[in-house]
């Protein structure tokens, strides 16, 4: 297995640079799994670290991982008050009209046989607030598009922005297609801050992935 970056270290908190196609537990099927590293990250301690929220499997860049149980309460308390600073970058299959927005579309869960289970617009969902700005546009008619959730819910930002640019982000197996100039759908959790009461804040950044640079992003 390869190494985990590590962006962030103290006492109480590590954040990891996880790789794109890297589940966070183990799938059905088997295979690797960030359980599978969680041992080499005690570094030193004597618990190994906890996950505090989740990122897609599809999904690259900064996580945070809580050393102790207190510390897992106090973080996970910080994401339910929206005290979280989350930034992804994300790279959206076609032009996008304007500079910025927010998004303010509600979310449900459907399932079918057919096509699975998936997120879609419902005005009975649950509140999903996307800001979003404009980075660049990239070669082959891409855009990069810089997204700040204020929610959290499951595939929020890939949601939104199929329906906020009538295009999905690009390789999106679910809500757009494959496309065969990338392995998996290109969203990138660049940043992450989070605020601590009597002690500085975790801050952590993640540098672009070899197939976002590919794609012209910088």
């Amino acid at each position: 297995m390869t190494d985990i970056p590590i962006l962030y270290e103290d006492g109480e908190a590590l954040v990891i640079d996880k790789p794109a196609g890297l589940p966070i537990e183990t799938p059905r099927k088997g295979g690797p799994a960030l359980e599978d590293y969680l041992d080499t990250l005690k570094l030193g301690f004597q618990r190994a670290p906890v996950p505090v929220h989740r990122l897609d499997t599809d999904t690259s860049g900064c996580l945070l991982l809580a050393r102790n149980p207190k510390a897992l309460k106090r973080f996970n308390r910080a994401f339910e008050e929206k005290l979280v600073q989350k930034t992804y970058l994300g790279v959206v299959a076609g032009p996008v009209d304007g500079d910025e927005g927010t998004i303010d579309i509600a979310l449900t869960k459907i399932s079918s046989e057919a096509k699975g289970w998936r997120m879609i617009p419902a005005k009975k969902g649950k509140p999903s607030v996307t800001h979003w700005t404009k980075r660049a546009e990239l070669p082959g008619g891409l855009t990069l598009v810089e997204f700040r959730p204020e929610t959290g819910r499951t595939h929020q930002i890939r949601v939104h922005a199929e329906h906020t640019f009538a295009r999905s982000l690009l390789g999106d197996p679910v809500y757009g297609h494959k496309d065969a100039r990338v392995t998996r759908t290109m969203l990138h959790a660049s940043k992450l801050v989070v605020p601590r009461e009597g002690k500085p804040d975790i801050v952590a950044e993640a540098p672009l992935p070899a197939d976002f640079v590919a794609l012209g992003a910088a």
